[in-house]
């Protein structure tokens, strides 16, 4: 159904490329007006017109405040910033822990306490949050630190749920195993790609929980398998 975002407002972090870049086109598709940042400016090329991009490291406290001052208020914010470590926990260095949770989880926080009380005031909106299979469902070898970071996304999700009941905000997390992207086919070259999410299908999870058809469900971990 086309246009169930008309009139919205989402804001995308790493939307450069994978599930960010996915999310900001069907976003634009469905008619919402989509701020796409990334830390990288250069990946933000070739976005449709519906959409204003602008870079933004969301592990910089100050820049992201600075960043929702500038923008104001949004309906859709979609924290989708993350890192996958490669490693037991025996490779895992104190400096990998730490930057898994500082890009998985601390900036969701930053981010959202910044712009939560724009939000309010203009009378709500809906927060998404990136988390994964991982550490919510089932767990996989070498994946230690980004399965313990994804499931503080997933506690994360449910506690701010509960915070803001009352507040006309909805806040949800997508949790995809493995998505078709090109950096996993690069990273994963002999696996069955057919057994993966595909970025359209978890597009339109996303859309669905951003969307004004959802009007109850809040604080819900949606795991995503695929079709295989």
């Amino acid at each position: 159904m086309a246009g169930r975002l008309q009139g919205k407002t989402a804001l995308v972090t790493a939307a450069g490329q994978g599930m960010g870049r996915a999310a900001v086109l069907a976003f634009a598709r469905e008619g919402a007006r989509v701020i796409a940042t990334d830390l990288k400016a250069e990946l933000l090329a070739g976005m449709p017109r519906e959409v204003a991009t602008s870079p933004l490291d969301v592990l910089d406290d100050a820049a992201v405040q600075a960043f929702v001052e500038r923008t104001g208020a949004v309906d859709i914010l979609f924290n989708c910033a993350g890192y996958v470590h490669q490693g037991s926990i025996l490779d895992c260095g104190i400096d990998d822990w730490d930057f898994s949770f500082d890009l998985n989880v601390r900036s969701m926080f930053v981010t959202t306490k910044a712009m939560l009380p724009k939000m309010i005031a203009a009378g709500g909106g809906v927060i998404l949050n990136m988390a994964s299979v991982l550490g919510s469902h089932k767990a996989a070898p070498n994946r230690l630190a980004y399965a313990a970071s994804k499931a503080a996304v997933a506690a994360l999700t449910v506690a701010l749920a509960e915070e803001l009941k009352g507040e006309g905000i909805l806040v949800n997390a997508v949790a995809p195993s493995t998505l078709d992207t090109p950096a996993n086919r690069a990273a994963m070259p002999k696996a069955d790609v057919a057994k993966w999410v595909s970025l359209d299908d978890a597009a339109e999870a996303i859309c669905h929980l951003a969307s004004p058809s959802n009007r109850a469900t809040s604080g819900a971990l949606l795991p995503l398998y695929g079709r295989a």
